[in-house]
């Protein structure tokens, strides 16, 4: 009985330990979801720069919080990982232009709700090649203390970077569309298109597509707003146009025509999806064998 009483008494020690780091778990995420505070306007800078010539822009920051915001301000580098995600990284890439990006101010202290004007400036050296300089405005809040419920503190931040395309000495997107077959996207297989990118600037695809689906239905299709870097090649859903909130279903084999534009340019597009993506199948379970007897080993060291 003592011997039962005592793993009784562990027991309940360690369900009250496991509730407490829970109960602690649950509060650290939702202080940490408080403590960026930071509304950031426009998300995005596409602008044309000239060499040996100053660029001035403006980005707004809002502090949403009823108590002063303290952040910090720098450049980083980015790229797009293969699951189309941005990727920052403090470290100077080999292609990096950051060395041309000034910055108003390293640190920022906004009151309680209130808006800033912050400003940088890009200046492409006279020789800058016709390219496209991409970097990104990290916005990170500094260190804060969150109080929650009780005498429990953490120290929080967070940070958001806002992306720059700058196209220095007229550089320009040249884009390749091709048909790529469908893909499965939030539970929808949608058409997508493979776009190659030859040129030095990014490029977007913008446009309304008609479609007609097996049972004879017409829909409008528009490509989705994703960049495609220069000296690259992407993946493009195409998302049916939806004019309320009921979802959109259509049936292959789809057909769809249109054009589809990017800065001045356009391309007429006229291809046929004929079935829709599919997961794979998981392998057959293979019938359980009977059981055999170990092989008898005279010497299992010599094996």
């Amino acid at each position: 009985m003592l011997i039962s009483s005592q793993v009784f008494r562990f027991t309940l020690a360690l369900v009250s330990l496991l509730l407490i780091f829970l109960v602690a778990l649950m509060t650290t995420t939702a202080a940490s979801a408080q403590g960026f505070s930071a509304v950031i306007s426009p998300p995005r800078f596409e602008i044309a720069v000239q060499p040996g010539k100053v660029m001035r822009q403006v980005l707004e920051i809002t502090h949403v919080a009823s108590r002063p915001g303290k952040y910090r301000v720098y450049t980083n580098d980015w790229s797009i990982a293969a699951d189309g995600n941005a990727v920052f990284t403090d470290a100077l890439t080999a292609d990096s232009c950051r060395s041309w990006v000034a910055l108003e101010k390293r640190e920022l202290t906004i009151a309680a709700n209130g808006k800033i004007r912050f400003r940088f400036e890009i200046s492409p050296p006279a020789d800058a090649p016709v390219n496209e300089c991409r970097f990104a405005i990290m916005v990170e809040g500094l260190e804060q203390v969150i109080k929650t419920e009780g005498a429990v503190s953490f120290p929080v931040s967070g940070r958001v970077g806002v992306v720059v395309y700058a196209a220095v000495g007229g550089a320009r997107p040249k884009l390749e569309i091709s048909a790529a077959g469908t893909a499965l996207q939030d539970g929808t297989v949608l058409p997508q298109l493979e776009v190659k990118n030859s040129g030095n600037a990014h490029g977007r695809l913008g446009g309304f597509l008609s479609a007609v689906d097996a049972m004879g239905k017409q829909l409008d299709f528009i490509p989705e707003g994703l960049p495609i870097l220069a000296q690259k090649t992407r993946l493009i859903p195409l998302i049916p146009s939806a004019q309320g909130a009921d979802p959109i279903t259509f049936s292959y084999p789809l057909t769809v025509k249109g054009s589809l534009e990017w800065g001045e340019e356009k391309t007429a597009v006229d291809y046929r999806f004929e079935a829709p993506a599919k997961t794979a199948a998981p392998p057959p379970t293979p019938p359980p064998t009977p059981a055999k007897a170990a092989p008898i080993v005279a010497n299992p060291s010599a094996k």
